[in-house]
């Protein structure tokens, strides 16, 4: 998983309380499915409204049309989903560089148990994929 925010507790102003006032974002990239899932399920909008969301949509925004769909000859990026199992956030398991969230204590349902990236799982320690640049 990534944290697309590397900063520490003091740079994000977490005692504020305010995201307008945040630097960098909120570091909670791993939690995405489990979070846009528990929300979307919450108002009744089905599973697969959110893998179109998360997959296929989002790729086809920035580009990239070998992700986000199962199809011969795309990358073999899937994730193993328990869509019905609910689990407590506890930052300091979370696998970013600094384990600050605002979703710490709360329950999301849905959870993701393996990751699968070009058909090679995510081991958490070899670093993979490669940098996007915008195109002008």
């Amino acid at each position: 998983m990534s944290d697309h925010s590397p900063a520490t507790a003091e740079l994000k102003g977490v005692e504020h309380g305010d995201f307008g006032i945040a630097w960098g974002g909120v570091a909670s990239l791993q939690l995405g499915l489990p979070l846009v899932w528990s929300e979307a399920r919450r108002r009744g909008v089905p599973l697969e409204q959110v893998l179109t969301w998360m997959g296929s949509n989002t790729a086809d925004f920035v580009g990239l049309t070998e992700k986000g769909r199962i199809a011969v000859g795309n990358d073999a990026d899937f994730s193993f989903f328990t869509p019905e199992e609910s689990f407590v956030v506890h930052a300091q398991e979370l696998r970013h560089k600094n384990p600050i969230t605002p979703y710490d204590g709360r329950e999301l349902t849905g959870r993701v148990h393996r990751t699968l990236l070009g058909g090679t799982d995510v081991d958490f320690e070899t670093p993979t994929g490669r940098l996007l640049r915008a195109h002008s």
